[in-house]
């Protein structure tokens, strides 16, 4: 083995040499100018918003797979009327006329609820019980009818992958009231994950710290909370861990998202107190297990997802999302069973949900969203299903400084086309956006050279005509 022996080399400096030296000079006097300039900051503190807020807080109730609007949502007398018919040529050619065929008209009655008269199917008697405390928009359009990309749009504002979601966007801009619990929650079913798994609830490119922490409504919430051993040996552990992150942090600041890492670790470590009243369902009463069905065959699993956003939402997480299993709303064969099993599934917990927040006097600061990636073809998909649809689809929103009793919008007399006030996606994510005080225009994240927003650079205009 041969050693070097490295000793100080004098030579003279050609032109070339200089300009490259000065050239790197340059470089690093620049880019430590920017890191001084705008220095990085990530965690969870409660950030003011741009102007007063309606709505402190989201409950995301995300029904995977598409509802169909016009079995739940939006009656067509006409689509009933000429069920079995073929449709126009103006419907020929958007549809994939391989899988769809004639009109099929809706099984379900509707009928009138509330002093608002919102007509509802009767697969939603919880929610007619609730009609004048929600608004119904008919008019929602997407911009994709495969699953993946039109949930991608849903959640994160266009249909490509890897972006932050909506919960991601909104815990970086306001933070959290409570730095014991996670920010942002997600709740998933405890049979599995819905379609298109984590990316419901990613951060995408920006740092883990606000992406959606993953809980189950059963057995152990959290997994891997817990710490192992006793608990003493567990924080002095813990607190060797953050003193040499911290030590670390000091003398790399250069990589931006360390202290949000160590943020994640923190929280992490201060859970293990707090998630324990939080995530205990049997601390609820029996008069609220009752309510929300806990114990049903059916809806007792979705009851318990719900019941736990409640109690995450009211200790101070901004943002809950609950997700259902796999895509039951996607009926492409038996629509009226798989529609009569979902609805029996959901509608109960969901009207539980509102009149418990309601009671709380939690309402009017919680914005609950009922919603899914897309709606259903008017035409039959085979014998007895729907397919995709974009064109034109339901979703309703209670609290949180939207009206009550009010249907916004509305789709053509086969619930094919939103014919009237169509909201389009970046619409929907700039008004939700303006419910929690946040401009969607200000609202921005630097990544990879440019100044990104939720709604991207569609133009978006805030759904007045919701707001209360």
């Amino acid at each position: 083995m041969s050693h070097v022996l490295h000793t100080p080399i004098r030579r003279l400096l050609t032109r070339r040499d200089a300009l490259r030296n000065l050239h790197v000079s340059l470089g690093g006097m620049a880019l430590g100018s920017l890191l001084q300039a705008a220095p990085a900051r990530f965690d969870m503190l409660p950030k003011q918003p741009h102007f007063p807020a309606r709505a402190r807080r989201v409950i995301l109730l995300f029904q995977n797979g598409g509802p169909s609007q016009m079995d739940l949502f939006d009656p067509k007398p006409e689509l009933r009327k000429r069920h079995g018919q073929a449709p126009g040529d103006g419907f020929i050619n958007t549809v994939d006329i391989k899988k769809t065929g004639t009109w099929m008209g809706s099984p379900f009655q509707f009928t009138r609820h509330g002093q608002c008269g919102m007509e509802l199917s009767e697969l939603l008697p919880g929610l007619a019980r609730h009609a004048d405390d929600i608004t119904l928009i008919r008019s929602m359009v997407s911009e994709h009818s495969n699953h993946e990309q039109a949930i991608w749009y849903f959640n994160t504002g266009l249909t490509t992958p890897g972006r932050p979601s909506m919960g991601s966007w909104v815990v970086y801009g306001l933070g959290t009231e409570n730095q014991n619990l996670p920010a942002y929650a997600a709740i998933l079913h405890p049979k599995g994950m819905p379609i298109d798994g984590t990316r419901n609830y990613s951060s995408g490119w920006m740092p883990p710290l606000y992406q959606g922490l993953a809980m189950r409504a059963e057995g152990n919430p959290v997994l891997n909370l817990k710490p192992a051993g006793p608990a003493e040996a567990a924080s002095a552990r813990l607190e060797l861990m953050q003193e040499m992150n911290r030590e670390h942090l000091r003398t790399r600041t250069d990589q931006l998202d360390l202290e949000a890492r160590i943020a994640s670790y923190e929280l992490a470590a201060r859970m293990q107190m707090a998630a324990t009243d939080a995530l205990d369902l049997a601390r609820e009463p029996k008069a609220m297990h009752d309510l929300y069905g806990t114990g049903d065959p059916e809806s007792g699993i979705h009851g318990r997802q719900l019941l736990l956003a409640r109690r995450l939402a009211e200790r101070g997480v901004r943002f809950v999302q609950v997700l259902l299993h796999s895509q039951p709303w996607d009926t492409h064969s038996k629509n009226e069973q798989g529609n009569r099993e979902i609805a029996r599934r959901t509608d109960g917990p969901a009207a539980a949900l509102l009149t418990d927040l309601k009671q709380r006097g939690m309402l009017d600061d919680t914005l609950v969203i009922w919603g899914g990636e897309f709606g259903r073809t008017p035409m039959a998909e085979g014998k007895d299903g729907r397919d995709h649809h974009k064109f034109g689809f339901s979703l309703w929103l209670a609290g949180g400084g939207v009206k009550r009793g009010c249907v916004y919008g509305a789709t053509d007399e086969f619930g094919y086309h939103s014919t009237v006030q169509p909201v389009k996606m970046a619409d929907f994510h700039a008004t939700v956006l303006h419910l929690l005080g946040l401009d969607h225009e200000r609202l921005t994240y630097h990544h990879d050279t440019r100044d990104e927003k939720l709604t991207d650079v569609r133009p978006a205009k805030i759904v007045r005509g919701i707001l209360a």
